[in-house]
């Protein structure tokens, strides 16, 4: 079994929870991965974490939900299971504590399930140019900070459904929920369900409001910035894409998912309640 280490090393106590995950891996035979931005003592070293998650059986990482999320992409594209041990100030998406690491021997034995999440496919068209990404929590199409608000329509299958006037609007998966959609007022949903949220920031009129779509949704928005105005799109906090009303953005269910690995059950609702009195 291999099983690549892909560690934050911005996190305090990162390195240490890696040699902890170490001492309990590699005596049970375990061939460990890790890579040059963050290489561990004791594993294979790969160029990129692409590279290390690609190469594995599972991916386990070390960090904040930003560190599962950013890596995510990878461990969906190339159909490998992921386990994440929080080190950040939240952790919805981690399973485990820095002080469980004991229970990682599970990844041997085979005593955990596989949790399936669902992710959007963002396909940016420019001038005739496709361009395709994978969110993991969501796709924010909004305002320049100096600009003012947006008018933005959403179609579903072609058919125009729904006009905002705001500071922006977000399309997020169930697991996006407890992210930037929830600081804009969206609903919180289970993480194993299956839908697309759409969520307007800051919007004008009291009558908008959230829209939760089927799994097999079409969604197609549009921007109609005036003169002077700048929109941007990004996805997952990662990419920053200029949006101009000549652009098309097409938001649906990705082909792939995300296979989290659940070694500790806890339930979603009390684990929110958990998190949320920490601020």
């Amino acid at each position: 079994m291999k099983i690549s280490l892909i560690v934050n090393k911005d996190k305090a106590r990162a390195l240490e929870v890696a040699d902890s995950v170490v001492k309990e891996l590699a005596p049970l035979g375990v061939e460990l991965l890790s890579c040059e931005d963050c290489p561990v003592e004791n594993t294979t070293v790969k160029a990129t974490a692409e590279d290390a998650i690609r190469s594995c059986d599972i991916a386990v990482t070390i960090g904040g939900d930003g560190t599962i999320i950013h890596n995510a992409k990878y461990a969906a594209a190339y159909d490998k299971p992921l386990l994440g041990i929080n080190l950040g100030r939240v952790g919805f998406v981690a399973n485990i504590e820095p002080d469980e690491t004991r229970e990682l021997k599970k990844l041997v034995t085979g005593e955990y399930r596989i949790q399936k999440r669902m992710l959007l496919e963002i396909v940016v068209e420019q001038n005739g140019v496709q361009r395709r990404f994978t969110a993991v929590n969501e796709a924010v199409l909004q305002r320049d900070t100096r600009s003012n608000m947006v008018d933005m329509s959403v179609a579903l299958h072609g058919e125009r459904i729904i006009s905002y006037r705001a500071d922006g609007m977000l399309f997020s998966t169930p697991t996006g929920s407890t992210a930037y959609s929830f600081s804009a007022g969206g609903p919180v949903i289970e993480p194993d369900m299956r839908c697309i949220l759409l969520t307007p920031i800051c919007p004008q009129a009291l009558s908008s409001r959230q829209a939760v779509f089927g799994e097999d949704a079409v969604l197609s928005a549009k921007v109609y910035p005036t003169s002077g105005l700048s929109c941007y799109m990004t996805v997952d906090g990662q990419y920053h894409i200029p949006i101009l009303s000549d652009d098309s953005v097409t938001v649906r269910k990705s082909p792939k998912e995300l296979q989290l690995i659940i070694i500790k059950e806890k339930n979603f609702y009390t684990l929110l309640n958990e998190k949320l009195k920490e601020f």
